[in-house]
């Protein structure tokens, strides 16, 4: 699924934005969801929080930070996201492209072109699937690659994302909130209320634990180990992981 956030504090540009995408969906049948902001902090709060977005399109000139100061305070944790400008004017194109806009779109919007380059914009998501997720922790916002993601547990209301490198990062939050932003990931798995576990890194499987890749040992509730196994092995068997003679 494609995440688009636009970003503008004309409540009329917005409502128009929302109508192309709802036509945009409904008429190529994509699988994309998008919400509205019309202020840019409102939008840095929910990326901060760790909402995730594929594309932003953002408009130009905003009160208080315009939307290339935006695009530069999220390009220093998320260098992925593609992004979009909307303006009347073609004065600030060049300085655009210093923040690695994906295209610059002068308004009026018009329905055809703006297919065109969601199409287009859409597409290159596609070929270059990031699995990232973004934390506030104590030094500031981080980015993680969810494939050097082995386990996360939490302890309070701490999480501790254990990485293939053996680093740990702290970030406050929920484990179910963060269960439910890596739904979409099938190789995550939740045997045991605290821990989250990525299945590329089990070793193996017993009726007590599981033993990760660093020799970690993740607690099975009792009567749970049958289903963790089956949930492992139908995961490896679609991965051609999982030879039988």
């Amino acid at each position: 699924m494609i995440r688009i956030a636009f970003c503008d504090d004309d409540l009329p540009t917005l409502n128009e934005i929302n109508l192309l995408l709802d036509q945009y969906r409904l008429t190529n049948n994509q699988n994309i969801t998008y919400a509205a902001f019309q202020s840019p902090l409102e939008l840095l709060v929910n990326i901060e929080k760790g909402t995730r977005f594929d594309v932003l399109i953002l408009d130009v000139i905003m009160p208080g930070e315009n939307g290339i100061s935006i695009a530069r305070e999220i390009r220093q944790y998320d260098e992925t996201v593609k992004i979009i400008f909307l303006t009347s004017s073609p004065e600030f194109a060049v300085q655009s492209y210093t923040v690695g806009a994906y295209f610059y779109q002068l308004k009026p919007l018009w329905m055809e072109s703006f297919f065109r380059l969601m199409d287009s914009v859409i597409s290159e998501c596609r070929k270059t699937p990031h699995k990232n997720l973004i934390l506030r922790c104590k030094n500031g916002i981080s980015r993680i690659n969810l494939d050097k993601l082995e386990y996360c547990e939490i302890i309070g209301h701490t999480l501790f994302f254990h990485m293939n490198n053996e680093t740990i990062m702290e970030s406050i939050g929920s484990l179910d909130d963060l269960c439910i932003q890596l739904a979409q990931y099938e190789n995550f798995i939740r045997p045991h209320r605290s821990y989250l576990v990525n299945m590329e890194y089990i070793n193996n499987i017993s009726y007590k634990a599981i033993t990760m890749d660093s020799s970690a040992q993740i607690p099975i509730p009792h009567g749970k180990c049958s289903g963790i196994k089956t949930l492992y092995l139908e995961y490896a068997f679609s991965r051609k992981q999982v030879f039988l003679p």
